[in-house]
């Protein structure tokens, strides 16, 4: 680990239509910190709210907002995540504003609670999780992390699996040593997730089976036990974890019971906001990390070159397996040598055979072999293809570069789970 991972912090939002949570981590801590809205009280969630006070340009965000609209002090903006999502325009006071505009003013707030030794620090990785991501969400917190200043390369966006993925597996071993099951009560239904691992593999591939149980108005502890019966059945879990508003009261007598034969529970709020702070970790290289998970939002494949370095043979990596497609990017400078064509190496993470693609480079100019490099230069363009481009460079002042570029897509079948 360098000086820079001691030092630097990371942090991670768990955003959501209603409520939104922030932990923040450093490698030395023994686990990531969620700030709390009361002092001394694990009171987590900051209401996805913001208002503006009447008459003139001052906002408040959080708890405050919704203080100051019941004071009449203020109007305030509801279902903001959603509006900027839409990018609706929102009439406030007479005046028009973006929808998005207003979340990057709650975006900036909130990373103003953590304590002044944490926001000093460099933030090596801002890690926004919600529920479900697409598209629109990427394009969306990207640029607002580029209009606070936070590159691109410093910004992960996560779904909520994917960080119950980085959560569950940065516990101590025994809590995963079978599978982890998650149970999601955030909104009128139960959701489940199940972490399984295979073992067999290198890294180790991990599969989320993940199940959606609808809403109930009466007897939830009853109800509660059936999912627990048919999502455990056949199943050996180590740990469970319990994560929403719907599960706050004392109304699981027999579900709970259940759950509890044979393995650990855990209830809580900020399972999701820590572990963006663990995936940031990971992402960086300052945490150990033997699996790779292969969700909606993940490349599924791994695409290497052959080439002779030094008189030594070996393969080099453009993108792997499980890297986020949307931002992934690979680039190899190569020389030429032989006929006029690449050999991409293509695997599947559940397989141990690579399989050749080759790229022809048709019409290339007649030189002298080894008197041509190439520059490589791959893009997935979604979770299961990748477009690849070779631009001709020349060989500095012997050979001048044409600059053309060649393009090739690969594709794989998706994974099976």
């Amino acid at each position: 680990m360098d000086e820079q991972a001691r030092e630097g912090v990371y942090i991670g939002i768990d955003i959501g239509p209603k409520s939104t949570l922030l932990s923040f981590y450093q490698t030395n801590m023994e686990e990531p910190e969620t700030i709390s809205t009361v002092l001394g009280e694990e009171n987590y969630q900051i209401p996805t709210f913001l208002a503006k006070k009447r008459g003139i340009g001052q906002w408040f965000f959080g708890n405050d907002a919704m203080r100051q609209v019941q004071l009449n002090l203020a109007v305030g903006i509801d279902n903001l995540f959603e509006k900027a999502m839409r990018r609706e325009d929102i009439f406030i006071d007479t005046e028009e504003y973006p929808a998005e505009d207003l979340l990057l003013i709650f975006l900036k707030r909130l990373l103003s609670l953590p304590p002044r030794s944490v926001t000093s620090l460099p933030l090596l990785k801002l890690v926004i999780t919600i529920e479900n991501l697409d598209v629109k969400s990427i394009e969306l917190f990207t640029m607002l992390a580029s209009r606070m200043g936070i590159g691109a390369k410093t910004v992960l966006l996560l779904d909520h699996r994917e960080s119950f993925y980085y959560f569950a597996l940065s516990q101590e071993k025994a809590l995963f040593a079978h599978d982890v099951m998650l149970y999601d009560y955030t909104r009128a239904s139960i959701k489940h997730c199940l972490l399984k691992r295979n073992k067999s593999t290198h890294p180790q591939v991990i599969s989320l089976e993940y199940g959606n149980h609808g809403s109930v108005l009466e007897d939830k502890d009853k109800w509660f036990d059936e999912i627990i019966k048919e999502t455990t059945l056949s199943e050996t879990i180590s740990s469970a974890y319990l994560i929403g508003d719907g599960f706050d009261g004392d109304w699981m007598k027999q579900s709970l019971q259940r759950l509890c034969k044979g393995r650990r529970v855990f209830v809580g709020k900020n399972l999701y906001s820590k572990g963006a702070c663990y995936a940031g970790a990971v992402r960086t290289g300052a945490a150990a990390w033997d699996y790779v998970y292969i969700g909606n939002n993940e490349l599924k494949l791994n695409l290497s070159l052959k080439v002779i370095d030094d008189n030594e043979m070996k393969f080099v990596t453009l993108l792997s397996a499980g890297d986020s497609w949307y931002d992934a990017y690979g680039e190899y400078e190569v020389i030429l040598d032989g006929s006029p064509e690449i050999e991409c190496w293509v695997q599947r993470p559940d397989s141990r055979k690579a399989y050749v693609e080759k790229m022809e480079l048709s019409d290339m100019p007649q030189r002298e072999n080894r008197t041509t490099r190439l520059r490589i230069m791959a893009k997935p363009v979604s979770d299961t293809e990748v477009n690849i481009k070779v631009q001709d460079l020349g060989f500095g002042e012997i050979v001048p570069a044409t600059n053309r570029i060649w393009e090739h897509n690969i594709t794989v079948t998706p994974l099976q789970n």
